[in-house]
């Protein structure tokens, strides 16, 4: 089998039949040519198919050891397309700490199509065991957690939910396939922002669901009539649904992801590389009172890390001093890490989780998970790990 150095360049990608172009072309079309009512080369409207975004998906279900892929036009689509698979009076346990993004979905819109959510500690079995009820059909979850960096044992859990017949989804946007794949670990569905990591370039907003064709007690669907036949499988349901809600992506946007992948196990190398340093400079600084980065062997699942992942990624929380003035300080006064949302780019971002990424959280929930006024989560780049730490000195000097 070909390493995953190689999928990224040459899996799912083959030179254009017509024009033997290597670089997949973009086929800026929206409609396509049929030689007769209902007869077509595969394509009819690119809403439901278009040639590049299908050599993405083909690509992406190659790195992610998935029988499939399907790509929406951002994270939270491909998340939506999850939750819509579900019916009124449906039940969903979810972990405690996730992207403020979707923990807002959760509550604020999807409650209101009857959907029921249970937000639990699922490093805790006992928890997971005693949030699950008859109709409980999924359980979504960060590994590591956003902002928090907790990982969770993604088989064990997956035990658990198969058991009472409910699916797994595992949002894997902080690792990328190269350091963790989840449905090699017993999960259902991988979600992924495609935004960060997987594009890696800040250019592009997109989302993926990749997920393997095994047998599962998939829930109910809620179709629009009796007369409409129920697919076959947990792909075919997704399917209809990314073609009959629309959320996908150009063609343009897919050849930049296709183009971001092909160094994606060179980046994520160089991320782990610097953020590993990065992480072991502020654990010893006086003024940073704790790292939350999985490769230090002072992370409370260190071993679990270990285990089921085969490195520790670029993302990392750390706690300055002890008032949010000192943290504000500290972010005003950094240069080289740009201070902004989102993450996986080539260049270093810093941000301030209470007021930024999960300030739609209300702060008794934040303060219960840990995201205090002094957090601030890193996405550490690939320039070179002396200037980063330099930079990160001179602005702690001003705390």
């Amino acid at each position: 089998m070909p390493s995953f150095e190689t999928k990224v360049i040459h899996a799912g990608i083959e030179p254009d039949p017509l024009t033997g172009a290597v670089m997949t072309p973009i086929y800026q079309t929206s409609t396509y040519a049929q030689s007769s009512p209902g007869e077509h080369k595969g394509y009819e409207y690119s809403r439901t198919d278009n040639p590049t975004r299908t050599v993405l998906q083909t690509q992406l279900a190659a790195l992610e050891s998935a029988d499939h892929c399907l790509v929406y036009s951002s994270g939270l689509a491909a998340i939506d397309s999850v939750l819509n698979l579900f019916q009124s009076g449906d039940h969903i346990v979810a972990g405690n700490d996730l992207y403020g993004g979707t923990y807002r979905l959760f509550t604020q819109v999807a409650t209101h199509r009857g959907l029921r959510f249970t937000f639990v500690d699922l490093a805790d079995e006992e928890k997971l065991k005693a949030a699950i009820e008859p109709k409980t059909k999924l359980v979504w979850f960060e590994s590591p957690t956003n902002p928090m960096m907790s990982l969770h044992d993604i088989t064990r859990v997956s035990e658990i939910a198969h058991a009472v017949g409910a699916l797994v989804a595992v949002d894997n946007t902080f690792m990328s396939p190269y350091f963790q794949r989840p449905l090699e670990l017993g999960a259902d569905i991988v979600m992924h922002s495609m935004t960060k990591y997987l594009n890696g370039h800040s250019d592009v907003v997109m989302g993926a669901l990749m997920l393997k064709d095994r047998s599962v007690k998939s829930p109910k669907v809620p179709w629009t009539g009796p007369d409409v036949p129920a697919p076959k499988s947990l792909y075919a349901r997704l399917k209809f649904l990314q073609n009959a809600i629309g959320a996908t992506p150009g063609p343009q946007d897919s050849f930049l992801v296709l183009r971001g992948i092909k160094t994606l196990a060179v980046r994520m190398q160089r991320h782990a590389e610097n953020a590993q340093k990065v992480a072991e400079y502020l654990e010893a600084h006086p003024k940073i009172r704790r790292v939350l980065y999985p490769g230090l062997p002072s992370h409370p699942q260190h071993g679990l890390g270990k285990r089921q992942m085969s490195g520790f990624g670029g993302m990392m929380t750390f706690f300055v001093g002890d008032t949010l003035e000192e943290a504000r300080r500290f972010l005003e006064n950094v240069h080289l890490f740009t201070l902004a949302e989102s993450l996986g780019g080539v260049e270093s971002l810093i941000e301030h989780p209470a007021i930024m990424t999960h300030a739609s959280i209300p702060a008794e929930v934040r303060k219960e998970i840990g995201i205090l006024d002094n957090l601030v989560r890193v996405s550490v780049g690939i320039e070179g790990v002396e200037d980063l730490i330099a930079d990160l000195d001179q602005a702690l000097a001003k705390v």
